[in-house]
């Protein structure tokens, strides 16, 4: 809980709860969230007008046999919580039809509770992966299409082979019908998945690699909720990190003031 204190405190407008439970019995899942505690979360987060998201646990491939029952679990858990997102990894090792094809059930079940499914990027897929599932999802036009959306994820998205430490050329090669409704913000130096706060990495020397992912979000329409997807020591740097994010999206205010007060996203 103290990472979510930390927000509530802060006067953060976004939140992000992530079940992760590994195999050595670190971190956690939903099961330890009892229902008097999920509504003392959903409470204080209407409390503080906070928007809440779900990471679905990111070990979940659609494809597999037990896919639908943790799916369903960490939906319910978004439901209780009042989430208004769900967070999903694309799986492309079986095809991305078949991805698209395997998270329809989830989908359907998403809308019908009035939650959002965003499916993230992970290191090993590509813009165009994203490209193929979503033109293929606006080909079978299938129930709630328009209930589901990319989490773009920055620090994956500059980790991917074909744009490693080039992640404005990810979001480039990405089609402009691709909905981006969720965004990941952390940093890496291309290395590895080291989630470092905004700031702390390549932006701590160079910022336009940032400002340039701002620019391109104004352009995309972008109103979702930007997540900090860090627990840092000092608990400190997210305020910077979101305090630099801020900035640079209203910097350039005076000059475009009337399209940046309808764009203006949600603090992590």
């Amino acid at each position: 809980m103290a990472p979510f204190e930390y927000a509530l405190e802060r006067r953060f407008d976004a939140f992000e709860w992530f079940p992760d439970k590994k195999p050595d019995g670190a971190g956690w899942d939903e099961r330890v969230l009892s229902p008097c505690v999920r509504a003392d979360i959903r409470k204080a987060a209407r409390a503080c007008s906070m928007r809440l998201s779900v990471h679905a646990r990111w070990t979940i491939n659609p494809l597999s046999p037990e896919a639908d029952l943790l799916l369903n679990r960490d939906l319910e858990l978004a439901e209780d919580l009042a989430a208004s997102t769900l967070v999903v990894h694309l799986y492309s090792e079986e095809g991305v039809a078949a991805h698209a094809t395997a998270i329809l059930s989830t989908l359907r079940l998403a809308v019908s509770k009035s939650i959002w499914l965003a499916v993230e990027n992970t290191p090993k897929t590509t813009p165009q992966d994203f490209n193929q599932l979503f033109a293929g999802l606006r080909a079978s036009n299938p129930p709630g299409l328009g209930g589901v959306g990319m989490c773009l994820d920055l620090g994956h998205a500059n980790l991917c082979a074909t744009t490693r430490n080039d992640y404005l050329a990810f979001i480039d090669q990405l089609d402009a019908q691709v909905p981006i409704i969720h965004l990941h913000a952390h940093e890496n130096w291309g290395d590895a998945d080291s989630h470092l706060p905004l700031f702390t990495g390549p932006s701590a020397r160079d910022g336009a690699g940032l400002r340039g992912f701002v620019a391109r979000m104004k352009r995309r329409g972008f109103s979702g909720s930007v997540i900090l997807e860090q627990w840092p020591q000092p608990p400190s740097l997210l305020d910077q990190a979101r305090e630099g994010l801020l900035r640079l999206w209203n910097e350039d205010e005076g000059k475009q003031r009337a399209g940046c007060e309808d764009l203006k996203p949600r603090s992590p």
